[in-house]
């Protein structure tokens, strides 16, 4: 490998480790496990809502067409 080629091949390494830089995490890294229980209960109360949702709708749309 010639002279150029090695510094070709060198830039090229160092553009590629300049993309996979680490980056921090931003999220904490300890959930204990009361934030987790409040977290899926959270979410279980948003599913239930949205099954509710689901189900006034198509109830309603029932409503509305008449059976022929």
């Amino acid at each position: 490998m010639n002279r150029k080629q090695k510094m070709i091949k060198k830039t090229a390494k160092r553009a590629k480790a300049r993309l996979n830089k680490h980056t921090a995490p931003t999220i904490k890294k300890y959930v204990s496990k009361a934030e987790r229980a409040e977290q899926q209960a959270k979410l279980e109360a948003e599913a239930a809502e949205q099954a509710a949702e689901t189900v006034a709708e198509t109830a309603s749309e029932e409503k509305a067409t008449p059976a022929s």
